[in-house]
């Protein structure tokens, strides 16, 4: 009879990493030990994206406390690496990470909570009031984090940081939006949070510990160009109408709150009103965490409201 180790895993996350034979390592030894730790089984995917370097073999060589899998992506860019990892993945819930670590693994804790409880969408803010921000790379780049962001809140559902690596989701929600995804370049987490939007899925954002690290591939003088020329193109197609994923889980919900010692709180409904794909209307807020089995899909408002977590 096998453990619960032995089943399949509840949570996977895909880490993007080009050319990162240095910092992987220390990365992976931080997250797989994160991840046993915690009361679901989860499993970690490694995108090595076009590297040059020893980082697949890093990857095929790796042992550890939780499976680690390689996936390899020859199209350049990290939004082609997380929609290639995101794709592969199989989990009820599913996010990524950067491969230096820089948003602490202790956010985790909350996230899982989180998704558990029924939102659909949970990232990591730099800019919400209770984050701790270390050494957050040159004054130009933080103006023009903040200008950027303020340009695309519209389309991510009012949240003021786009761009922190941590993110997760609803696997079959992450998955649909990742299929989506055009975007290769640095601006593809304002795409995959709009795709996620425009179907009806809320954005909560969580509170984190981050620290800048060294080797950042960003350029402000290099990639601010086609960041901008990215966000034209995700504009023009937000014009066009997605099809919605039914985000009512039928997965047992995991005590994870007593596990972690904290109180139960209520559970957070998606919207006021659930439309069923035969165009019934149903009368009663359906909540995500309530893991009553729905006969027939439901379709979510393109104006259902979003929920989020306090900001600053």
């Amino acid at each position: 009879m096998g453990t619960w180790r032995d089943r399949p895993a509840l949570l996977e996350i895909v880490v993007p990493a080009h050319n990162e034979a240095d910092r992987l390592p220390a990365g992976l030894d931080l997250l797989c030990a994160k991840l046993a730790a915690l009361p679901v089984r989860a499993a970690v995917i490694v995108v090595d994206n076009a590297s040059t370097d020893g980082t697949a073999g890093i990857v095929e060589a790796w042992e550890g406390p939780v499976p680690v899998r390689l996936v390899r992506c020859e199209r350049r860019g990290k939004g082609a690496a997380v929609r290639a990892g995101l794709l592969e993945t199989r989990a009820p819930y599913v996010g990524f990470m950067d491969a230096d670590m820089a948003t602490d693994l202790a956010a985790l804790d909350e996230a899982i909570v989180l998704l558990r409880e029924g939102r659909p969408v949970v990232v990591g803010s730099r800019r919400h009031g209770r984050s701790v921000v270390q050494g957050y790379a040159l004054p130009v780049r933080r103006l023009g984090a903040i200008t950027f962001n303020r340009i695309v809140r519209d389309l991510v559902g009012g949240i003021p940081d786009t761009q922190c690596g941590f993110k997760f989701f609803y696997g079959p929600l992450g998955r649909a939006a990742a299929a989506d995804l055009r975007t290769v370049g640095f601006s593809f987490d304002v795409e995959l949070l709009a795709h996620c939007v425009r179907r009806g899925a809320s954005v909560t954002d969580i509170p984190v510990i981050w620290r800048d690290r060294p080797g950042s591939t960003f350029s402000v003088r290099r990639h601010s160009l086609q960041c901008l020329l990215d966000l034209v193109r995700i504009r023009a197609r937000a014009g066009f109408r997605l099809p919605f994923v039914p985000m009512v889980s039928n997965i047992p919900i995991v005590p994870l709150r007593a596990a972690l010692g904290e109180p139960v709180p209520v559970p957070v409904a998606l919207a006021e009103s659930l439309t069923l794909a035969n165009s019934t209307t149903l009368s009663n807020p359906v909540a995500l965490s309530n893991p009553v089995a729905l006969s027939k899909p439901v379709a979510l408002p393109e104006n259902a409201s979003t929920s989020r977590a306090k900001t600053g």
